[in-house]
């Protein structure tokens, strides 16, 4: 099944080539703003937006339902199949239960499909566009004569000679994953991107924090909870995970919190996050395992709410300790944090969240880095014009 979209007529930066890219979704959402908890399905509709925005054809292989802009939407995943693979999950309260093994029937059947609508209108010079690594690499091989990006990596199953990552901690930490230490020239750190006008500043606070995330132990919500305990401070608890609530305990799959001071609001949309985010005096981002990228951190920071985060992972490189929010390694270096956001200034915050992840501004990092591939049609490594610090100077 394929949709004809209605497009915004924009116009390429003066002197960009356009260009064609083919963007292949996920099998078990919808591209919608309703489907935002999955962040790489955000990924995929911000993707296309911001490429439609610059003016080049975008093709997006996903399931019925689209709200991001692109010349044409083919219907991969049908909701009559992902009732057949997933079932009735309510991933409002529980995690998205879609599994990872390229074999998965989930994977072959929408990779297929993909593949054969592909080739009905793939031209040279085409990128195709991939979202979950190995799981996605059937469509690759079969068109071993185009470009294949893997471009918002987040994952460790990484397959491409073209990949974006998200944090050059990320970019290492897989490449020392895959005993490799050596540079690659066509991978690029690219940053996660966000709407700012889903995620609204406001500048003065109430008197809460927030946990806003999976409910696992790795994310952190019992250090949280036992920072604001240890001051006396309301926390806010949004997300999925949590299998029940006695009283005044959240119980979750491998832990559970307690405390008179902790109130769980359940799944929050994007309407509501933002106003959670917004109102709060700070977000704790307290992951314990090398974050990635870290979405939430930066949606905080957009609303002009600071973030205490732990201090490894993306968070070194997006959180500055003092100016966004506080960087911690104990309890009591995250307990002081706490206490001391008020000193932090909002509007700085929330200016270097747009200025620096905003998709006005990230589409041009992304339009250098497709610029800078095109040229592997030509002279490549040897290209004198439109690469490298040429290209990325042209759009800062």
């Amino acid at each position: 099944m394929t949709t004809k979209v209605r497009k915004k007529k924009t116009l390429l930066p003066s002197g960009a080539p356009k260009m064609r890219f083919h963007v292949i979704s996920l099998p078990h959402t919808q591209t919608t703003l309703e489907y935002e908890a999955c962040a790489y399905t955000s990924k995929a509709r911000k993707f296309c937006n911001m490429m439609k925005s610059l003016g080049h054809e975008v093709f997006l292989y996903a399931s019925e339902d689209n709200e991001a802009q692109v010349d044409e939407l083919i219907t991969v995943a049908p909701k009559a199949d992902q009732q057949k693979w997933f079932g009735n999950n309510n991933f409002r309260q529980n995690f998205f239960n879609i599994t990872w093994s390229p074999d998965d029937e989930h994977w072959q059947e929408t990779n297929k499909r993909a593949v054969k609508e592909i080739k009905k209108r793939i031209r040279k010079k085409d990128f195709i566009c991939v979202i979950a690594g190995l799981c996605q690499k059937q469509i690759a091989d079969a068109f071993p004569e185009h470009m294949t990006v893997e471009y918002g990596i987040g994952y460790e199953g990484v397959f491409s000679r073209y990949k974006v990552f998200e944090s050059y901690s990320h970019m290492h930490y897989v490449q020392g994953r895959l005993g490799d230490d050596n540079g690659h020239f066509y991978d690029v750190v690219i940053p996660n991107y966000f709407e700012p006008e889903n995620f609204p500043f406001k500048a003065e606070k109430e008197d809460y924090f927030l946990f806003l995330g999976r409910f696992i132990e790795r994310k952190g919500p019992e250090i949280a909870a036992e920072v604001t305990r240890r001051l006396g401070k309301r926390l806010v608890m949004a997300g999925q995970g949590v299998r029940e609530i006695k009283g005044n305990t959240i119980v979750g799959d491998t832990f559970s919190i307690s405390g008179d001071h902790i109130l769980h609001v359940g799944h929050a949309d994007v309407r509501q996050r933002a106003a959670l985010l917004r109102n709060a005096k700070a977000t704790f981002m307290a992951t314990t395992y090398l974050e990635p990228f870290g979405g939430v951190s930066i949606e905080s920071l957009l609303c002009g709410t600071p973030v205490i985060a732990t201090d490894f992972g993306a968070f070194a490189e997006n959180i500055q300790h003092g100016v966004h929010g506080y960087r911690f390694r104990t309890i009591g270096e995250a307990t002081w944090a706490a206490d001391n956001v008020e000193k932090l200034d909002n509007k700085k915050i929330h200016q270097y969240a747009v200025d620096n992840f905003g998709v006005d501004r990230v589409r041009y990092l992304y339009q250098a880095y497709f610029e800078q591939l095109l040229t592997l049609w030509g002279d490549g490594f040897y290209s004198k014009w439109n690469t490298g610090v040429d290209v990325y100077d042209r759009y800062r």
